[in-house]
């Protein structure tokens, strides 16, 4: 749990460049707090007990404004910025140096029994807002934009974005941790489709005049 610990205090310090010094990172980082508590209650989900850790669980949401199911499993590196509002579901899987900005929901869509929130892969970044939902898995590598709802699972080296959300690949490129915090790099799908729909329009009032232009 220590070595976890220690991988998401330096987890801060590459991903945050507002972080100054440890001091300030152990006091005043709130997403650091809920990752520190959850490890502790995780602990005491994983020999048996259940009332504990949800007691413990629901006063670091109360603290932090961020609430993580003891049951969750969390890989190491794990990085929230800002983070009020973010909600981790029980049977949500996590892996390594994951990164997840404010209002971010990793939940179920209240259908599913058992295994019923996301599977998410090594070095993901979910953005501001952004819900993914039901047992579905997020590949390693991919951004997931803010606002998008992720309601299937997104292959590795991916980029989503929209509602539903939609994947843009970056086929053979991987998302490098300096690209991860640019979210001006993500495609505007539904710009994209507006200007398609505008040429279109253009092009089929211009071929009705020219059909009604005498020869």
């Amino acid at each position: 749990m220590f070595g976890e610990i220690k991988a998401d205090i330096k987890a801060v310090f590459e991903r945050d460049p507002a972080a100054n010094n440890i001091i300030e990172v152990l006091l005043a980082y709130s997403g650091l707090h809920a990752i520190i508590i959850h490890r502790l209650s995780h602990s005491l989900y994983k020999i048996g007990l259940r009332t504990l850790p949800r007691i413990i669980s629901q006063v670091a949401r109360f603290f932090t404004g961020i609430e993580i199911h003891p049951g969750a499993v969390i890989g190491k590196g794990f990085f929230i910025d800002h983070g009020m509002g973010v909600v981790i579901g029980e049977t949500t899987e996590i892996g390594e140096n994951v990164t997840l900005f404010q209002g971010v929901t990793l939940g179920g869509t209240g259908k599913e029994k058992g295994k019923r929130h996301p599977t998410i892969g090594d070095n993901v970044l979910i953005g501001a807002g952004a819900k993914v939902l039901g047992s579905i898995t997020i590949a390693r590598d991919s951004m997931i934009g803010a606002g998008s709802v992720v309601l299937h699972d997104v292959p590795a080296n991916s980029t989503v974005v929209g509602v539903p959300g939609r994947v843009t690949k970056r086929a053979g490129k991987k998302i490098h941790p300096e690209m991860e915090l640019n979210h001006r790099e993500l495609p505007d799908i539904i710009g994209e489709a507006l200007r398609s729909f505008e040429e279109r329009l253009v092009k089929l009032e211009k071929d009705k005049k020219q059909t009604r232009t005498p020869g």
